[in-house]
């Protein structure tokens, strides 16, 4: 019968078993419009997404520092301070400043720090030379989902314009780990100076990249 339910039954005072016929709707009254109404919710309009997008493009864009330091060989004093002054002009959040050694290790946990942290760049400067204790962009290039070429030609091709011996001679290299871009500069003024020229633009746009793509999953 339709709309009913059969159940099983032991009349009191008996012990055989019988069957016996309920319309649901007497036990479950509301059942269906409960339902009903539980799922009656209006899809959001396409002005709500849109809202949601610029929101998420408008929210600060966080950087992390890392210099990568010889004490025996120091690129020069305040050279966190240029950078930072430089991310910030460039609209930039800048979260932290870590200083390590030339060791892997050291180098890498800076990275992951940034990254499991979210922030949208990951700036390591210096250890992109060809010294036997230049490891960042062996390091950087362990973590990255996706190399970035393009950026590391620009910073050379701008350095060289510009005579920065260290930028056009760098072995740094940039991509993307998660959601977070990952760019090697050399540890010079010059190379600092010219980089965050050149810079700010390509990332944006890696970033709004990302950023968009993390609403489409």
């Amino acid at each position: 019968m339709p709309g009913c339910l059969r159940l099983k039954c032991w009349p009191l005072g008996s012990t055989r078993k019988g069957l016996f016929l309920v319309n649901a709707s007497e036990i479950f009254p509301n059942s269906q419009r409960d339902v009903d109404s539980r799922f009656d919710i209006e899809e959001p309009s396409e002005e709500f997404f849109k809202a949601q997008e610029q929101e998420l493009f408008d929210a600060p864009r966080c950087a992390l520092i890392v210099l990568v330091t010889d004490h025996t060989m120091r690129s020069g004093v305040d050279t966190d301070r240029l950078t930072a002054e430089l991310l910030s002009e460039a609209d930039f959040k800048v979260d932290g400043v870590v200083e390590v050694t030339k060791r892997r290790s050291e180098i890498r946990k800076a990275i992951e720090t940034g990254v499991a942290g979210g922030v949208d760049l990951v700036l390591t400067v210096g250890g992109t030379g060809v010294g036997p204790r230049d490891h960042t962009p062996e390091v950087t290039r362990d973590l990255l989902d996706k190399n970035v070429p393009g950026i590391a030609q620009a910073l050379r091709a701008s350095g060289l314009a510009c005579g920065a011996v260290d930028a056009c001679t760098s072995r740094g290299i940039a991509g993307v780990s998660g959601s977070t871009v990952i760019v090697n500069l050399a540890a010079s003024r010059a190379a600092i100076r010219d980089g965050m020229a050149t810079l700010p633009p390509l990332v944006h746009h890696l970033i709004d990249q990302l950023r968009r793509a993390s609403m489409d999953v």
